[in-house]
This record gives C-alpha cells, structure tokens and sequence, in this order.
C-alpha cells in the first residue's frame, strides 16, 4: 500500500471526523443535515477512497455520537452498502455530475438503514417509519446536492481522479 494513498485517506477521514464535530447539533437523530456527507461524492472521482470515507463515520460515530453502539453498526453499514452500491452504478458512467447525482439517490435511498437505526434506538418511536426515512431522505439528499455542486466546483482545481 502506498503512503501516499494512506496518507490521503486519513485526511478524508478527518476532515470528516472535524466537519461531524463542527456540526454535531443537527448531525444526529430524526433530522440531520451532516455537512460532511458531502465527502461522499469522492467515490464519484476515485472508489479508492472507500476507506477514508469509512474510517470517517466509523470515527466520527466513535467520538460523537449519542447512540454510538447504534451508530457504529448502522451508521457505518449504511455507507458501506451506500458505496459499495454507488461504485457499482457508477462503474460505467462517464459524466462526473452523472455520477454524483446516482451516489445522491443511493445515499438518500438507504437513509432508510438509519430511519431502522432510530425505530430501534427509540429515538422516533412516535414517528411514522416512512416520515423518519423521508425527512432523513430529505436532509442527505439536500446535503448531497450542495456538496454535488461543491465538489464538481473543487474538483476542477484539485482534480480528485488523480490525488489518490
């Protein structure tokens, strides 16, 4: 393994972990709108930074979170399966906006992976399922959208394909 890609995937990840931290009052619970979601469009650009990504919620859970032993699995397997099924969809897709806009409908899609989390924690048990997976729907697609724009605005000057 490269200590370049090492070196890169740690800083994904805690840029991560600080941007959780910097938004910790609406990164939890039914309505989140977690900023650092956006660092999920690197797949978008390069699948290497699957790990960074990962160590980045796992982390950022293990610090965080006020329903860690819940968020660890649940919100760590929610962007496992929400990148793993990304870099399947994308794999084939050539325009950049293209495939920040399908990792935009996963990651929204499998927020019902975190709407369960929730049920289970009790934390939504007097909301409807499907209004907790909406409204969680709601707050990564929205983040996902800005940082869409975001990302394809940065990505022409630090060119993300070839950092890793």
């Amino acid at each position: 393994m490269k200590i370049r890609f090492i070196a890169i995937n740690a800083l994904v990840a805690a840029v991560y972990i600080v941007l959780t931290f910097a938004v910790q009052p609406v990164a939890f619970y039914a309505l989140q709108l977690r900023l650092p979601e956006m660092l999920n469009h690197l797949i978008a650009f390069n699948k290497k930074y699957f790990i960074g990504i990962v160590v980045g919620v796992f982390m950022a859970n293990l610090f965080f979170s006020p329903l860690l032993p819940y968020d660890l699995i649940f919100g760590t397997g929610q962007s496992v399966v929400a990148l793993l099924i990304s870099i399947l969809l994308i794999s084939r897709v050539k325009n950049v906006v293209a495939r920040m806009l399908i990792n935009t409908a996963v990651f929204s899609v499998t927020m019902c992976i975190i709407a369960w989390e929730l049920t289970l924690a009790g934390v939504t048990e007097n909301v409807p399922f499907l209004l907790n997976w909406l409204t969680l729907a709601a707050g990564e697609a929205i983040v996902m959208l800005v940082g869409t724009a975001v990302f394809y605005a940065v990505n022409k000057r630090l060119h993300f394909e070839k950092q890793i």
